[in-house]
């Protein structure tokens, strides 16, 4: 499960860069920020339930 999380990450932060630097492809930045911040909720419910 933390793979998936690590692999959200990594495609979340290369589409925002891709967002970020060409312009006729606006959308891929939101689209990197929902997949980022999905990656990150995941990693803490992990580290959470781990912890408990």
């Amino acid at each position: 499960m933390i793979g998936l999380a690590i692999g959200a990450f990594i495609v979340g932060l290369i589409l925002l860069f891709i967002g970020l630097f060409v312009e006729a492809a606006k959308f891929l930045l939101w689209i990197g920020i929902v997949i980022l911040i999905v990656a990150i909720i995941a990693a803490l419910l992990r580290f959470i339930r781990r912890n408990a």
